[in-house]
């Protein structure tokens, strides 16, 4: 994602969407305009698709179709491995596509607002300084990226190939 522009993130907006609008997974699973994403990864019980609000280039987010809502006790063992190894299979696409230093993978949410398990997967380019890296470099507080549309498109295509 050369050239990407980062901006300040409205942080209320946000808020107000996470806690108030509907699950923003179901929402992009139902096809809603307001939530779309770029798909990266599907099947039947799961999907990748690129962060709508970028912290690092090409975040990818990985979720179950179905509405979980616990990231370890909302899955029987035998889905949560299942759930890992998808996790896992777009994290190394994510590191053949960006080749960063290192890959970032934590899942967050909360029952009052982004409550639909969901694995961020963030490529840590090279080069940034220690003092902007792990939880700075993941903060919106700091920015998010504008990636324009067909830079999304794109990167996605490249993860999807990696994925093939």
């Amino acid at each position: 994602m050369t050239g990407s522009v980062r901006r300040p993130m409205d942080l209320p907006a946000y808020e107000e969407r996470a806690r108030r609008g509907p699950c923003f997974v179901c929402a992009f699973l139902a096809g809603h305009p307001d939530y779309r994403h770029e798909m990266v990864y599907e099947d039947a019980d799961h999907v990748a698709f690129l962060d709508r609000w970028p912290t690092l280039p090409g975040k990818v987010l990985v979720a179950p179709r179905q509405h979980v809502d616990h990231v370890v006790s909302g899955f029987t063992e035998d889905a949560y491995t299942r759930m890992m190894l998808v996790v896992r299979r777009v994290a190394l696409a994510v590191e053949a596509v960006f080749a960063p230093e290192r890959v970032y993978l934590l899942s967050l949410g909360a029952k009052e607002g982004n409550a639909h398990v969901h694995w961020h997967v963030a490529a840590l380019p090279r080069g940034v300084p220690y003092a902007q890296q792990q939880f700075h470099s993941l903060m919106p507080e700091h920015g998010v990226l504008e990636v324009p549309p067909a830079e999304s498109a794109r990167v996605a295509a490249r993860l999807r190939e990696a994925l093939a």
